[in-house]
């Protein structure tokens, strides 16, 4: 089949620029880029709105296997589709985690239910418990494109070092948490004027510094290939910068709530904004905003955390932390195009581009020969967010009843429509 697309502004994340022209798609893939329709190619008329490679969203919970009842593999991948997401990147903490490759088979058969693309990272160390590696070839062999052990911290330096080491051999990436987790443990929000009146458990933006500085010393110790998954106080910066500076193969990721939300949010000890990390400070918000404009954090992603309503209505320090987020990833990181933050192409470098790069996929790029993993979608479009039309199974999202911009029209996964009229 042949599909051309007309009217459409596309974003291109690559040159860092968006134009008025025409794309075609053939065999699921991108045959041409402003050309004319091919005789008897299936036309779509855009009408003028954005159409921009699908998001690639790093770091997704799936309940599968162990809490089914909080996200399926097919109620994620419905979110996603209609959430503009076209590749996720699902994390290993499930019960039980991610650790051999029989259980990495089993999701990857399971995640043959979802409409959009599913890859998987593995656990770093066994039932993600930081006393003993995995079998990281074995699991790289099955299909695993990283290795973390998620919110855990692989507290054992040494353990830790071991790891990096035998990755640098494979030439495996590792996810790391920065946090120093004796600090972290039990807190609930970031240390300040604000947690204090509110009786809080907190916890200092230098426990994130820490965890930072010794993975990084361990990566120059060990030349191997790392990512920061959730860098979130102005503070960690420079030790980014001077990784880089040092030639380490070295990234870093953010949350999207991090980028849209403040420690300010919690309001009324409201558990939709439990976080870990906890929430931050304004300034250091701003902060990570500029710092996703220079290319000093790479990747913006949902850290979509489906938890049940009886998680949520606790208290706010025992409430369990996270939101869903795949199909509120694109809304909220258009506030930051609104409000002037970020470009178009910067989002899309961030949210798109950059996450399949590190990952080593082909997704990503609206080139010639790329997939034709695709979003179309109306940036101005306005909408109150009800939580209860979200498709996850949980509704735990911090913009229940927010005002946003931003509506997905349509979706594609290698040329064929999996959200939209035609889906």
């Amino acid at each position: 089949m042949i599909l051309h697309f007309e009217n459409a502004r596309l974003i291109d994340p690559e040159a860092q620029g968006v134009e008025e022209t025409t794309m075609t798609v053939c065999d699921g893939r991108i045959d041409a880029i402003g050309a004319e329709a091919p005789e008897g190619a299936e036309l779509f008329d855009c009408a003028g709105k954005h159409l921009a490679p699908g998001l690639v969203d790093w770091g997704v919970k799936i309940g599968e296997p162990g809490e089914r009842h909080k996200e399926s593999f097919r109620s994620a991948g419905l979110a996603a589709a209609a959430g503009g997401v076209t590749t996720v990147i699902a994390r290993p903490d499930t019960n039980p985690p991610i650790d051999t490759p029989e259980s990495l088979e089993f999701v990857t058969r399971r995640a043959a239910d979802a409409p959009v693309n599913i890859r998987h990272m593995a656990a770093l160390t066994h039932a993600r418990e930081g006393r003993e590696m995995v079998e990281m070839s074995f699991l790289q062999d099955a299909g695993a494109v990283a290795f973390t052990d998620g919110v855990r911290v692989v507290a054992d330096t040494r353990l830790m070092s071991r790891c990096m080491t035998y990755a640098r051999g494979l030439n495996a990436l590792i996810v790391g948490h920065p946090q120093e987790p004796g600090l972290s443990k039990g807190t609930a929000a970031t240390s300040g004027k604000f947690a204090s009146l509110y009786g809080l458990p907190a916890v200092s933006p230098m426990a994130e510094v820490m965890g930072l500085d010794r993975d990084l010393a361990l990566v120059a110790m060990t030349g191997s290939r790392y990512h920061a998954d959730q860098v979130t106080v102005a503070a960690s910066l420079p030790a980014l910068r001077r990784a880089r500076e040092a030639g380490h193969d070295v990234s870093a990721g953010v949350s999207i709530h991090h980028l849209t939300l403040n420690e300010f949010d919690v309001g009324d000890y409201r558990t939709f904004f439990r976080f870990t990390p906890p929430l931050r400070s304004e300034d250091d918000r701003m902060a990570l905003v500029e710092a996703v404009a220079e290319g000093v954090i790479d990747v913006i992603a949902s850290f979509h955390t489906p938890q049940d309503e009886e998680s949520k209505r606790l208290p706010f320090a025992e409430a369990a932390p996270g939101a869903v987020g795949l199909q509120t990833l694109l809304p909220a990181a258009l506030r930051l195009y609104h409000s002037g933050g970020l470009s178009l192409p910067q989002l899309w470098r961030a949210m798109s581009l950059n996450p399949a790069r590190r990952l080593g996929l082909e997704a990503g790029r609206v080139s010639v020969g790329a997939p034709a993993d695709l979003v179309l979608f109306d940036p101005h479009a306005p909408f109150v967010l009800d939580r209860f039309t979200l498709l996850s199974k949980s509704k735990n999202t911090p913009f229940d009843g927010a005002r946003m911009q931003g509506k997905v029209l349509g979706t594609w996964v290698a040329g064929n429509r999996v959200f939209g009229e035609a889906a």
